[in-house]
């Protein structure tokens, strides 16, 4: 089972939304789902909830070209995420360098024909999307 937050997969569809017709690739973290705030009583705490995501870069090159996106340093994003405006809701020789990988596609909502999430081999996964929020951070030091 792969678990992500309401809010996250929220905005990803609208991040893949305002670049179609272009694909977005981004990575994606997870938060211990004790941590969240308004978490499922039945989830274990230790259960990882993937929360937050990078901005991605439009400007970097590989990233354009092979969908991959070497500004986020590996250890921090546990996912990818990636669009595909024109292509079948499922994972590409391009989107699996990641663990688990969620793919969408228009018209980009959440819904299973939609918004789904692959392992690194491309098969789906279960996925449940709860309402749950991230603890607060703050930016300052």
């Amino acid at each position: 089972m792969v678990y992500i937050t309401r809010a996250l997969a929220d905005v990803l569809l609208d991040l893949a939304s305002d670049a179609d017709p272009d694909r977005v690739t981004t990575g994606v973290s997870v938060t211990p789902a004790g941590e969240l705030e308004g978490a499922e009583s039945g989830i274990p705490p230790e259960t990882p909830v993937f929360t937050d995501f990078y901005l991605p870069d439009p400007g970097n090159a590989v990233n354009a070209v092979f969908g991959v996106d070497l500004s986020t340093p590996a250890r921090q994003a546990q996912g990818q995420f990636v669009s595909h405006p024109v292509r079948e809701l499922e994972v590409t020789r391009r989107d699996d360098l990641a663990e688990v990988i969620f793919v969408a596609v228009p018209p980009w909502t959440l819904d299973e024909r939609s918004f789904a999430a692959f392992d690194r081999r491309g098969k789906r996964q279960q996925l449940e999307i709860i309402d749950a929020s991230p603890p607060e951070q703050s930016l300052s030091g």
